[in-house]
């Protein structure tokens, strides 16, 4: 049925495999779906391959997509994705704690070592790590399972002043992001403070003191962050928004 549109394709392609993994990595942490806009710019290709490729990943069973529409995983699709999200995250571990690499440096590394290792390989990596539960950047380790725990955190740009909590999670997907972080010694579980008055946060504090230092939070930082609520406040909505249940964004 593949053939329809060009060269037959399996779940063992690396390409299907990119696919499957970037359209689960987009909606992982935000609800709004992923368009073959969205897919042709997280992968640098064209409309037209997305487009192309797309169709593949509906005739393996892999996808849904109607014309103009959203895309979206099957439960095939979605299994694969956790398969392939697991690797890489196993692998990004190992190089941070085995082999000395910084978190802004493995996700190339990983990209590439993903589609050459065999399960047997993924599975005593994830035992010899010690069953990691989330890679470097905090992003949760699925288990052989599928099965994945996230955080109750949320994206710093949503909270408002005087919000506490420690860094959960940083996206990877600007390196310089990491690199800020590092040189001013924040790593996952710091404590912080969001600053800012009634607006957005524009004010990051490295601790809960009043003399502790301070990062200048701009929309890139404030889109990388998720922090995890340590102690509520006055007038909190995230905490609001946990306790009634709804998603982190």
């Amino acid at each position: 049925m593949a053939g329809r549109r060009g060269a037959v394709l399996s779940i063992e392609s690396t390409s299907v495999q990119d696919y499957v993994k970037a359209i689960y990595a987009f909606t992982e942490w935000q609800s709004d779906p992923i368009t073959a806009t969205h897919l042709a710019a997280r992968l640098a290709v064209a409309n037209s391959s997305v487009t192309g490729m797309v169709g593949k990943l509906v005739d393996l069973g892999l996808a849904e997509h109607r014309k103009y529409g959203p895309i979206s995983l099957t439960p095939s699709g979605r299994a694969l994705a956790l398969a392939m999200v697991r690797r890489h995250r196993l692998i990004e571990t190992f190089l941070v704690t085995e082999l000395g690499y910084g978190w802004d440096e493995v996700h190339d590394e990983a990209e590439l070592l993903e589609h050459t290792v065999s399960d047997a390989f993924v599975e005593r990596l994830d035992a010899k790590l010690g069953r990691p539960a989330r890679d470097p950047h905090g992003d949760p380790i699925p288990g052989s399972d599928g099965r994945v725990r996230y955080p109750p955190a949320h994206r710093l740009d949503g909270l408002d002043d005087g919000h506490q909590g420690t860094l959960a999670r940083v996206s990877d997907d600007d390196p310089e992001v990491l690199r800020l972080l590092d040189r001013h010694g924040v790593a996952l579980d710091a404590v912080l403070l969001v600053a800012g008055g009634a607006g957005p946060p524009t004010e990051l504090r490295l601790g809960t003191d009043a003399s502790a230092p301070s990062l200048p939070v701009d929309g890139t930082l404030a889109r990388s962050l998720w922090i995890e609520s340590t102690a509520p406040h006055a007038g909190c909505t995230a905490d609001i928004e946990a306790r009634q249940g709804v998603a982190p964004s």
